[in-house]
């Protein structure tokens, strides 16, 4: 690890960066390859700074282990209907990474923690990857570059009126279970942001642990996102299975599907139209509809549950959408969380002030308000050569004039 040159190096040690080294080193098992990893211990998503006790993963057991190693079956007390504890996911990739060894050397051994990755360059054929470790300034020099820093590496933090003054902790999704702030009995209301997932495993875990809730999800954004329940009649293996096969994409259109008979009927013709809008609407009544959203009795209506409700059409959810993996969750919601659908205008000492003029009392502030592109350590220009896709609105004056014109051609289309 002492060398700054290196055959490979992986910036992410996730999931997806773990199997990128293993099926690399499979192959090359005596190169000098690196993972970079920005926190203490592996997993993203998964690792173990971020996990909490309510935390459960949103696939069944046995979709998320490497072929070469099974993860154990958690405790039937950690599981529900397929799903279980994140912290099963945690362990299992600390575990395979002190039992995969090549040439002498684990994973772990040729990883690199808390190493936080700030810009990268090309220079005469070779990577530059500058950073930052615990002993400062560093630059790795590599032959070859895996990036799979994923899509839940930057938080999204938002930035809101008064923040300098409200003199309480606001808290991202990423750091919640690290924070510790649930177990503080000086911290008693607690008010979270978003719509999506993260900020669902938020509010849950508050209201498990005895704390009043206020859930705010901005009239700004797409609303409240799609939930099912893993408790329905289609089992989350079920619906797993059926996300993953081909078929699916093609109810969906994309220039990515190919350009058969099958697609071309489905999207190109009245009648398969027709039929992919009767699809589209019978799934959103379905999802919609299962959490009762407009009849839960007196005290879920004076709560504002029913903002809960998705304004959004499933057909056009962008990441908002998740199962709901606790078989009371719709109930612990309804009866004892405060929700509600609004702007924030300001903070101001323990206290959120909505556009409505609302007042919120408030000692946390705990955000579900997803993440940015992880990708900020390249130059703009570096990943338009790599044909890397990003933020129209980085583009000089010419490229995004010529993008604005190639979204109105395929509009007309």
């Amino acid at each position: 690890m002492e060398s700054s040159h290196f055959d490979v190096a992986v910036v992410g040690a996730g999931i997806c960066g773990i199997a990128a080294a293993k099926f690399y080193l499979d192959i090359h098992p005596h190169c000098k390859l690196i993972l970079l990893e920005k926190d203490a211990s592996v997993g993203g998503v998964w690792n173990q700074s971020r996990v909490f006790d309510t935390f459960y993963t949103q696939s069944p057991f046995g979709t998320w282990e490497y072929s070469d190693m099974s993860m154990p079956q958690p405790p039937e007390e950690d599981m529900f209907n397929g799903v279980f504890k994140a912290k099963y996911t945690s362990q299992y990739l600390e575990d395979y990474i002190d039992r995969r060894v090549y040439a002498g050397q684990t994973i772990r051994q040729r990883t690199k923690f808390n190493f936080h990755v700030q810009h990268i360059t090309k220079e005469s054929g070779e990577w530059a990857v500058s950073g930052r470790d615990t002993t400062g300034e560093v630059v790795l020099h590599s032959a070859k570059l895996i990036i799979a820093s994923g899509l839940t590496s930057v938080p999204n933090m938002p930035r809101l009126s008064g923040q300098e003054n409200f003199g309480c902790p606001i808290i991202h999704q990423k750091d919640f279970g690290q924070s510790n702030v649930v177990s503080s009995p000086d911290l008693k209301h607690f008010t979270v942001l978003g719509g999506a997932k993260s900020a669902a495993d938020l509010v849950y875990d508050c209201v498990q642990a005895g704390k009043k809730v206020t859930w705010i999800i901005r009239k700004t954004g797409t609303g409240p996102g799609f939930f099912v329940s893993v408790d329905s009649k289609v089992s989350p293996s079920t619906i797993y299975a059926l996300s993953t096969i081909r078929f699916m994409t093609t109810l969906s259109p994309s220039l990515f599907n190919a350009d058969s008979w099958w697609n071309r009927f489905l999207q190109r013709t009245r009648v398969g139209r027709k039929q992919l809008t009767k699809f589209w609407d019978a799934t959103n009544k379905t999802v919609a509809e299962a959490p009762n959203f407009d009849d839960r009795g007196p005290e879920a209506r004076k709560n504002g549950f029913q903002n809960l409700k998705p304004i959004t059409p499933v057909f056009w959810q962008n990441q908002g959408a998740g199962l709901i993996n606790r078989p009371n969750f719709w109930d612990t919601i309804a009866q004892n969380v405060q929700v509600r659908y609004g702007d924030i205008k300001e903070l101001q000492k323990g206290n959120i002030r909505l556009r409505s003029g609302e007042d919120i009392r408030c000692d946390a502030i705990l955000c579900g308000t997803g993440w940015t592109p992880s990708l900020s350590f390249f130059d703009q220009d570096l990943l338009a050569d790599l044909g890397i896709p990003q933020s129209v609105e980085t583009y000089q004056a010419d490229k995004a004039k010529m993008w604005e014109g190639l979204e109105k051609d395929a509009d007309r289309e």
